[in-house]
């Protein structure tokens, strides 16, 4: 089965790859596909709490995520389970292609959060993305993906992604 813009409301199967293989695999709501974004929710698909220092995901926090076809990255707003933002937690990402029900999205190592109150803007796993040799693999991934991080920290720091997802 095909999903288009009118199919709100199918489940999807939301996949991660990394490298090549497989990091994750959840089921999430498809809340909308304008063609180009689609907008997914889903509850932590991670087992137990995964403690970052300055944010813990946990069984019960509810994630909706933004994905693009031409844009480099997807934006997840994290809630906890009583409704209250904990922030956002942003992948830097090869453009999402959807396959019948099979959301894909490759994982750059690239990361990004934004606290609920907008104070806390941090880079993640820089060393991560340095590590993986993207850069010398495929060059042109490796600077789309750096300019995608930069894209998103100043977006960050404006309006905290109010005009990504409105």
């Amino acid at each position: 089965m095909s999903v288009n813009s009118a199919e709100s409301g199918v489940q999807v199967d939301v996949v991660l790859v990394k490298a090549g293989r497989t990091k994750i695999r959840y089921a999430a709501e498809l809340l909308g596909d304008d063609g180009n974004r689609l907008a997914v929710r889903a509850p932590w698909a991670g087992e137990g709490v995964r403690d970052f220092g300055f944010v813990r995901f946990e069984p019960g926090d509810v994630f909706t995520e933004y994905y693009w076809r031409d844009r480099w990255y997807a934006v997840k707003e994290v809630r906890a389970g009583d409704g209250t933002l904990k922030g956002w937690y942003c992948d830097i990402t090869r453009p999402a292609t959807l396959s019948g029900t099979e959301l894909v999205v490759e994982d750059l190592d690239l990361d990004l959060w934004r606290s609920a109150d907008g104070e806390d803007v941090r880079r993640l796993d820089e060393d991560e993305f340095a590590e993986s040799g993207l850069a010398e693999r495929d060059p042109q991934a490796a600077s789309a993906a750096v300019a995608a991080l930069d894209h998103l920290e100043a977006l960050a720091r404006e309006d905290g992604f109010e005009s990504l997802v409105a």
